[in-house]
Protein backbone atom coordinates (compact mmCIF):
# COMPACT_ATOMS: atom_id res chain seq x y z
CA UNK A 1 0.00 0.00 0.00
CA UNK A 2 1.33 3.42 -0.94
CA UNK A 3 1.66 6.22 1.81
CA UNK A 4 3.07 9.79 1.08
CA UNK A 5 4.19 11.41 4.56
CA UNK A 6 4.97 15.32 4.80
CA UNK A 7 7.75 16.64 6.46
CA UNK A 8 7.99 19.33 9.52
CA UNK A 9 9.99 22.29 10.23
CA UNK A 10 13.35 22.05 9.48
CA UNK A 11 13.80 20.13 5.91
CA UNK A 12 13.70 23.60 4.09
CA UNK A 13 16.41 25.18 2.06
CA UNK A 14 17.16 28.16 -0.18
CA UNK A 15 16.12 26.95 -3.61
CA UNK A 16 13.37 24.66 -2.14
CA UNK A 17 10.19 24.72 -4.93
CA UNK A 18 11.85 26.59 -7.96
CA UNK A 19 12.30 24.18 -10.23
CA UNK A 20 8.45 23.40 -9.61
CA UNK A 21 7.41 27.31 -10.07
CA UNK A 22 9.68 27.44 -13.07
CA UNK A 23 8.56 24.02 -14.86
CA UNK A 24 4.55 23.15 -14.09
CA UNK A 25 1.63 26.16 -14.36
CA UNK A 26 0.02 24.71 -12.21
CA UNK A 27 2.65 24.65 -9.36
CA UNK A 28 3.16 29.08 -10.69
CA UNK A 29 -0.42 29.82 -10.01
CA UNK A 30 -0.83 28.07 -6.75
CA UNK A 31 2.89 29.97 -5.54
CA UNK A 32 1.49 33.07 -6.78
CA UNK A 33 -2.14 32.68 -4.83
CA UNK A 34 -0.11 31.68 -1.53
CA UNK A 35 1.74 35.36 -2.27
CA UNK A 36 -1.42 36.84 -1.99
CA UNK A 37 -3.25 34.98 0.92
CA UNK A 38 0.11 35.53 3.12
CA UNK A 39 0.34 39.34 1.81
CA UNK A 40 3.84 38.80 1.31
CA UNK A 41 5.91 37.11 -1.40
CA UNK A 42 6.99 33.96 0.31
CA UNK A 43 8.66 32.46 -3.24
CA UNK A 44 10.99 35.38 -3.40
CA UNK A 45 12.01 33.86 0.28
CA UNK A 46 11.76 30.73 -1.05
CA UNK A 47 13.95 30.71 -3.97
CA UNK A 48 16.88 33.20 -3.14
CA UNK A 49 16.21 34.19 0.32
CA UNK A 50 19.34 33.32 2.93
CA UNK A 51 19.24 30.82 5.86
CA UNK A 52 18.11 32.85 8.14
CA UNK A 53 15.20 34.53 6.03
CA UNK A 54 13.76 30.54 6.34
CA UNK A 55 14.52 30.41 9.59
CA UNK A 56 12.03 33.04 10.53
CA UNK A 57 9.26 30.85 11.89
CA UNK A 58 6.31 32.85 9.85
CA UNK A 59 8.05 32.31 6.36
CA UNK A 60 9.16 28.62 7.75
CA UNK A 61 6.15 26.63 7.95
CA UNK A 62 4.45 28.43 5.29
CA UNK A 63 7.10 27.48 3.06
CA UNK A 64 7.41 23.83 3.77
CA UNK A 65 3.50 23.11 3.36
CA UNK A 66 3.58 25.06 0.46
CA UNK A 67 6.65 22.97 -1.51
CA UNK A 68 4.95 20.03 -0.20
CA UNK A 69 1.12 20.15 -1.23
CA UNK A 70 2.05 21.94 -4.55
CA UNK A 71 4.15 19.24 -5.13
CA UNK A 72 1.22 16.53 -4.24
CA UNK A 73 -1.04 18.79 -6.49
CA UNK A 74 1.04 18.45 -9.70
CA UNK A 75 1.22 14.65 -9.81
CA UNK A 76 -2.19 14.63 -10.62
CA UNK A 77 -4.05 11.69 -11.15
CA UNK A 78 -0.72 9.86 -10.14
CA UNK A 79 -1.47 10.67 -6.79
CA UNK A 80 -3.56 7.98 -5.34
CA UNK A 81 -2.42 7.64 -1.76
CA UNK A 82 -4.09 4.52 0.51
CA UNK A 83 -2.84 7.03 3.58
CA UNK A 84 -1.26 10.06 4.59
CA UNK A 85 0.79 11.15 7.39
CA UNK A 86 2.99 14.13 8.63
CA UNK A 87 5.33 15.08 11.16
CA UNK A 88 4.04 18.05 13.00
CA UNK A 89 3.56 20.82 10.67
CA UNK A 90 3.51 17.99 7.94
CA UNK A 91 0.06 16.58 9.01
CA UNK A 92 -1.40 19.93 7.49
CA UNK A 93 0.20 18.78 4.49
CA UNK A 94 -1.37 15.18 4.78
CA UNK A 95 -4.38 16.41 5.48
CA UNK A 96 -4.61 18.91 2.78
CA UNK A 97 -3.23 16.18 0.03
CA UNK A 98 -6.01 13.66 1.36
CA UNK A 99 -8.37 16.29 1.16
CA UNK A 100 -9.70 17.26 4.03
CA UNK A 101 -8.58 20.66 4.02
CA UNK A 102 -8.59 23.13 1.27
CA UNK A 103 -5.44 24.77 0.02
CA UNK A 104 -6.53 27.86 0.94
CA UNK A 105 -7.69 27.12 4.37
CA UNK A 106 -4.54 25.16 5.09
CA UNK A 107 -2.32 27.74 3.85
CA UNK A 108 -4.36 30.15 6.27
CA UNK A 109 -3.80 27.58 9.43
CA UNK A 110 -0.35 26.89 9.31
CA UNK A 111 0.16 30.90 9.16
CA UNK A 112 -1.80 31.47 11.97
CA UNK A 113 -0.23 28.28 13.91
CA UNK A 114 2.98 30.09 12.85
CA UNK A 115 2.60 33.89 14.30
CA UNK A 116 1.02 31.59 17.26
CA UNK A 117 3.90 29.38 17.87
CA UNK A 118 6.38 32.53 17.49
CA UNK A 119 4.37 34.26 20.21
CA UNK A 120 4.90 31.95 22.34
CA UNK A 121 8.59 31.19 21.90
CA UNK A 122 8.89 35.36 22.29
CA UNK A 123 6.83 34.55 25.89
CA UNK A 124 8.81 32.01 27.32
CA UNK A 125 12.28 31.44 26.62
CA UNK A 126 12.57 27.70 25.36
CA UNK A 127 14.27 25.24 23.73
CA UNK A 128 14.88 21.75 22.17
CA UNK A 129 17.33 18.38 22.03
CA UNK A 130 17.74 15.58 20.01
CA UNK A 131 18.88 12.41 22.22
CA UNK A 132 20.45 9.53 20.86
CA UNK A 133 20.89 6.14 21.76
CA UNK A 134 18.81 5.76 25.15
CA UNK A 135 15.23 3.65 25.60
CA UNK A 136 12.18 5.63 25.40
CA UNK A 137 10.83 4.78 29.11
CA UNK A 138 14.75 6.09 30.49
CA UNK A 139 14.74 9.57 28.71
CA UNK A 140 10.75 9.43 29.79
CA UNK A 141 11.72 8.87 33.68
CA UNK A 142 14.30 11.69 33.33
CA UNK A 143 11.95 14.35 32.00
CA UNK A 144 9.76 13.32 34.95
CA UNK A 145 12.33 13.57 37.56
CA UNK A 146 12.57 17.34 36.89
CA UNK A 147 9.66 18.63 38.69
CA UNK A 148 10.61 22.28 38.89
CA UNK A 149 11.08 23.19 35.28
CA UNK A 150 9.14 22.17 32.35
CA UNK A 151 10.72 18.73 30.54
CA UNK A 152 8.70 16.88 28.10
CA UNK A 153 9.98 14.12 25.49
CA UNK A 154 8.13 16.40 21.86
CA UNK A 155 8.86 13.79 19.16
CA UNK A 156 9.15 10.28 19.20
CA UNK A 157 10.91 10.17 15.73
CA UNK A 158 12.67 6.54 15.32
CA UNK A 159 13.86 4.16 17.92
CA UNK A 160 16.64 5.78 19.41
CA UNK A 161 16.19 8.92 18.23
CA UNK A 162 13.94 11.22 20.60
CA UNK A 163 13.69 14.96 20.70
CA UNK A 164 12.97 17.03 24.63
CA UNK A 165 11.38 19.79 24.83
CA UNK A 166 11.16 22.63 27.61
CA UNK A 167 12.59 25.82 29.74
CA UNK A 168 16.31 26.48 28.87
CA UNK A 169 16.95 25.41 32.51
CA UNK A 170 15.03 22.23 32.66
CA UNK A 171 16.70 21.25 29.28
CA UNK A 172 20.23 21.70 30.52
CA UNK A 173 19.27 19.85 33.60
CA UNK A 174 17.80 16.97 31.45
CA UNK A 175 20.58 16.90 28.86
CA UNK A 176 23.18 16.25 32.08
CA UNK A 177 21.02 13.75 33.03
CA UNK A 178 20.85 11.60 29.83
CA UNK A 179 24.41 11.68 29.23
CA UNK A 180 25.32 10.48 32.50
CA UNK A 181 22.37 7.77 32.10
CA UNK A 182 24.66 6.90 28.98
CA UNK A 183 23.11 8.58 26.24
CA UNK A 184 25.27 8.62 22.54
CA UNK A 185 24.93 12.52 22.08
CA UNK A 186 22.92 15.15 23.14
CA UNK A 187 22.39 17.97 21.18
CA UNK A 188 20.35 21.32 21.62
CA UNK A 189 19.05 22.41 18.57
CA UNK A 190 18.76 25.89 17.15
CA UNK A 191 14.79 26.41 17.36
CA UNK A 192 12.88 29.39 18.96
CA UNK A 193 11.07 27.52 21.33
CA UNK A 194 9.74 24.81 23.11
CA UNK A 195 7.34 22.55 20.38
CA UNK A 196 4.88 20.12 21.28
CA UNK A 197 5.14 21.09 25.17
CA UNK A 198 3.13 22.78 27.81
CA UNK A 199 4.81 25.92 26.91
CA UNK A 200 3.14 26.36 23.80
CA UNK A 201 -0.57 26.44 25.47
CA UNK A 202 -1.14 30.06 24.70
CA UNK A 203 -0.54 29.24 20.92
CA UNK A 204 -2.93 26.12 21.40
CA UNK A 205 -5.57 28.31 22.77
CA UNK A 206 -5.16 30.63 19.77
CA UNK A 207 -5.11 28.20 16.90
CA UNK A 208 -8.02 26.07 18.66
CA UNK A 209 -10.47 28.86 17.58
CA UNK A 210 -9.26 29.05 14.05
CA UNK A 211 -9.11 25.43 13.75
CA UNK A 212 -12.55 24.83 15.18
CA UNK A 213 -13.86 27.60 12.14
CA UNK A 214 -12.23 26.23 9.26
CA UNK A 215 -14.61 23.52 7.36
CA UNK A 216 -12.72 19.80 7.85
CA UNK A 217 -13.91 17.01 5.34
CA UNK A 218 -13.61 13.21 5.65
CA UNK A 219 -10.17 12.82 3.63
CA UNK A 220 -10.32 10.39 0.82
CA UNK A 221 -7.99 8.33 2.92
CA UNK A 222 -7.27 7.40 6.29
CA UNK A 223 -4.75 10.42 7.65
CA UNK A 224 -2.53 9.21 10.53
CA UNK A 225 -2.05 11.76 13.12
CA UNK A 226 0.61 12.68 15.48
CA UNK A 227 -1.59 12.99 18.30
CA UNK A 228 -3.96 9.52 18.45
CA UNK A 229 -1.06 7.43 15.87
CA UNK A 230 -3.82 6.30 13.98
CA UNK A 231 -5.69 6.61 10.78
CA UNK A 232 -8.31 9.25 10.81
CA UNK A 233 -11.32 9.74 8.67
CA UNK A 234 -14.13 11.43 10.96
CA UNK A 235 -13.61 15.47 10.87
CA UNK A 236 -14.37 16.17 14.43
CA UNK A 237 -11.70 13.56 15.63
CA UNK A 238 -9.31 15.58 12.97
CA UNK A 239 -9.70 18.45 14.43
CA UNK A 240 -9.68 17.89 18.25
CA UNK A 241 -6.43 16.14 17.36
CA UNK A 242 -4.92 18.76 14.97
CA UNK A 243 -5.89 21.36 17.93
CA UNK A 244 -4.26 18.98 20.89
CA UNK A 245 -1.38 18.48 18.29
CA UNK A 246 0.70 22.06 19.47
CA UNK A 247 1.18 20.79 23.36
CA UNK A 248 1.17 16.71 22.54
CA UNK A 249 4.11 14.85 21.34
CA UNK A 250 4.92 13.73 17.88
CA UNK A 251 4.42 9.95 18.00
CA UNK A 252 6.08 9.60 14.86
CA UNK A 253 7.39 5.89 15.64
CA UNK A 254 4.27 4.51 16.93
CA UNK A 255 2.51 6.14 13.57
CA UNK A 256 4.87 4.28 11.38
CA UNK A 257 4.47 1.25 13.03
CA UNK A 258 0.77 1.08 12.63
CA UNK A 259 0.47 2.19 9.18
CA UNK A 260 3.07 -0.74 8.07
CA UNK A 261 0.30 -2.42 10.83
CA UNK A 262 -2.21 -1.79 8.58
CA UNK A 263 -0.25 -2.91 5.55
CA UNK A 264 1.43 0.10 4.43
CA UNK A 265 4.97 -1.03 2.31
CA UNK A 266 5.62 2.05 0.00
CA UNK A 267 6.16 5.44 1.59
CA UNK A 268 7.15 8.72 -0.66
CA UNK A 269 8.25 11.33 1.10
CA UNK A 270 6.86 14.83 -1.06
CA UNK A 271 8.20 18.12 0.24
CA UNK A 272 12.30 18.86 0.76
CA UNK A 273 14.80 16.80 2.56
CA UNK A 274 14.80 13.57 3.20
CA UNK A 275 14.72 13.18 6.42
CA UNK A 276 11.03 10.88 7.31
CA UNK A 277 12.99 8.54 4.87
CA UNK A 278 16.14 8.03 7.08
CA UNK A 279 13.39 7.75 9.96
CA UNK A 280 11.49 5.38 8.19
CA UNK A 281 14.53 3.37 7.94
CA UNK A 282 15.49 2.88 10.96
CA UNK A 283 11.98 2.47 11.83
CA UNK A 284 11.66 -0.73 9.74
CA UNK A 285 14.34 -1.05 6.96
CA UNK A 286 11.97 -3.75 5.02
CA UNK A 287 10.03 -0.90 3.80
CA UNK A 288 10.48 1.09 0.35
CA UNK A 289 11.46 4.23 0.38
CA UNK A 290 11.49 7.53 -2.00
CA UNK A 291 11.02 11.41 -1.97
CA UNK A 292 10.11 14.02 -4.29
CA UNK A 293 11.29 17.47 -4.07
Amino acid sequence: MKTYVFPGQGAQFVGMGKDLYDNNPLAKEMFEKANEILGFRITDLMFAGTDEDLRQTKVTQPAIFLHSVILAKTLGDQFKPDMTAGHSLGEFSALVAAGALSFEDGLVLVSKRAMAMQKACEATPSTMATVLALPDATVEEICASITDEVVVCANYNCPGQLVISGSIPGIDAACEKLLAAGAKRVLKLKVGGAFHSPLMEPARAELAAAIEATPIHKPACPVYQNVSTKGETDPDTIKTNLIAQLTAPVRWTQSVQNMIADGADHFIELGPGAVLQGLMKKINKEMTTEGMQ
